[in-house]
């Protein structure tokens, strides 16, 4: 074989080859950045779609969340915030959380019927209580102001009065009258009540779709 015929079959040869390498490299690349996202999604920041009615019409079926797993890392879950919980010992009183379910949220292979989101409003330590004599919520004896329920809804329907122990919440939706959330609970073990390790991350911001891009406010109701 003379030096011509050699350097076309090492010419060939590379051609042969490079495609492969150039495909190993894409797919490589892709999996990388898919790795990242899921690692993102399930410990910084998460994305996810409302699916009920029962948070109108601050979340409206369709739009698409954007969720703070870090917001509560060095800091206290407040009243008025709305958050992202695993529903599953409380809202869901006989199923318990595994421990990979972080992970699992993010592959979206499990734990999507055990989520919720709702309005908090009382911490550990409050008591509130339904309702005063004009017919709105009370927070430790302070009836509150709620701008963000539903217009032509009460406040609630069902009366209770219930004190919230240390590392529980107790949530609402702002669409009452639909909102299945604590009040449905009450004498279900657990109290309705969510367990603050629980909670995913605070809803920020609704970015879909795109002409209802808004921060979704918190409205602290009273001290």
């Amino acid at each position: 074989m003379d030096r011509s015929t050699e350097s076309e079959s090492f010419s060939a040869s590379t051609k042969r080859r490079s495609p492969s390498r150039g495909w190993r490299f894409v797919v490589g690349a892709l999996a990388a950045a898919a790795l990242i996202t899921l690692v993102v999604r399930a410990t910084v920041v998460d994305f996810f779609y409302i699916g009920s009615t029962s948070m109108e019409s601050t979340l409206n079926p369709g739009d698409g969340l954007l969720v703070n797993r870090l917001a509560y890392k060095d800091a206290e879950i407040q009243r008025g915030d709305v958050v992202i919980f695993d529903g599953r010992g409380s809202f869901l009183p006989y199923e318990r959380p595994g421990a990979l379910d972080s992970l699992a949220w993010a592959l979206r292979l499990a734990g999507k019927d055990a989520v919720y989101v709702k309005r908090v409003i009382g911490v550990g330590g409050d008591t509130v209580t339904c309702c005063s004599p004009d017919g709105r919520l009370v927070v430790n004896g302070i009836p509150l102001d709620e701008p963000y329920v539903l217009d032509g809804n009460k406040p609630s329907d069902l009366e209770f009065d219930v004190k919230i122990p240390e590392g529980r919440l107790w949530v609402m939706g702002d669409h009452r009258s639909v909102s299945e959330d604590s009040r449905a609970l009450l004498g279900a073990p657990g109290g309705g009540m969510i367990p603050v390790d629980r909670v995913i991350g605070k809803v920020t911001d609704v970015i879909w779709p795109l002409d209802r891009r808004h921060p979704v406010e918190g409205h602290a109701p009273a001290p």
